[in-house]
């Protein structure tokens, strides 16, 4: 890690690094705004990264900001291949790879000056949503998760998208899927699609509304492509596994309506990790920033960062 910025200025952050699988990976830290949350041995920090295909100038800041002004240092990061970190190949999604990525980001923010090391908080959203529960299951220094509209099941997601589309896309993007990778295990490019795109179109997320929701918080390092062999990857995807295995904290945020991550899997692995469960009456974008209950969704992890964390007599 790089040195912390001397400025506590409320939202302010300096752009950081650290290595994950011998590669670089690209981070953000915003420093907490106020002490008031700092204990004997420092202050609490969280940990975020973007869901599939998301960049961490893709709409992170905003929830990052505030929450250092409530009193949390924050790291934010790409994983490997994405955004402005290294590693080839690119836009390609490896589940393991990006857990390991979080498993990284979290030595390196027990690093940050002043930061407590045991008062580390995971956070996710979308597919990091998922990763954040399997990363902290059976860890004991870890303080609190906050998993926001997550997706913790691929089957269920699986079964969620051919209630949303037509069977025939559904069935395209998975022929091209076991064409990229049996193209990546012969040492070949692997065939690339759309991350999002208009219903009708090749992508990943095409349902209506899906493209002028991401594209509104797309940053400059987005790139709308991922490799064609993600459905292979998330089709066996159970993070909702290691939810019982959860020893801290969890506040689950879901959309009611979600189309992409299943909101009853996720409910389930709410309970099976005995969370806090916070509803919102919208769809997967609607807690993003600009959309309707993006304040209600920070209020909500503000609450319970500052009373899960708050530093004893």
């Amino acid at each position: 890690m790089t040195a912390r910025p001397e400025t506590r200025d409320s939202g302010a952050y300096t752009p950081t690094s650290f290595v994950s699988g011998g590669t670089r990976c690209a981070a953000w830290h915003f420093p907490a705004g106020t002490d008031r949350l700092a204990g004997p041995n420092g202050r609490p920090v969280v940990v975020m990264a973007h869901g599939l295909g998301g960049t961490m100038d893709s709409g992170l800041a905003p929830f990052a900001q505030r929450l250092s002004v409530a009193g949390v240092d924050v790291l934010a990061f790409d994983y490997r291949g994405f955004g402005a970190s290294d590693g080839e190949p690119r836009q390609t999604v490896r589940l393991a790879d990006q857990l390991d990525d979080y498993r990284a980001a979290i030595a390196a923010a027990a690093q940050i000056d002043g930061v407590d090391p045991r008062r580390i908080v995971l956070w996710g959203v979308s597919l990091s949503g998922g990763h954040v529960l399997a990363v902290a299951a059976g860890r004991d220094d870890i303080a609190a998760v906050v998993s926001m509209t997550p997706l913790v099941n691929g089957l269920a997601a699986g079964r969620l998208a051919l209630a949303n589309g037509p069977v025939s896309a559904m069935a395209a993007s998975t022929v091209r899927g076991y064409r990229s990778k049996a193209r990546r295990l012969a040492g070949r490019e692997p065939l690339m699609m759309p991350i999002v795109g208009d219903p009708g179109e090749p992508g990943a997320l095409t349902l209506p509304g899906y493209r002028g929701d991401y594209l509104a918080i797309a940053g400059p390092t987005w790139c709308n492509e991922v490799d064609a062999a993600l459905g292979t990857e998330i089709g066996g995807y159970r993070a909702d596994k290691h939810a019982a295995d959860i020893t801290v904290p969890v506040l689950m945020q879901v959309a009611d309506f979600d189309r992409s991550a299943p909101p009853h899997a996720a409910i389930e692995a709410g309970v099976k990790a005995r969370a806090q469960v916070r509803h919102y009456p919208c769809d997967h974008f609607g807690i993003f920033p600009g959309q309707p209950y993006f304040d209600a969704a920070s209020e909500h992890q503000i609450y319970f960062l500052t009373r899960t964390l708050a530093p004893s007599d």
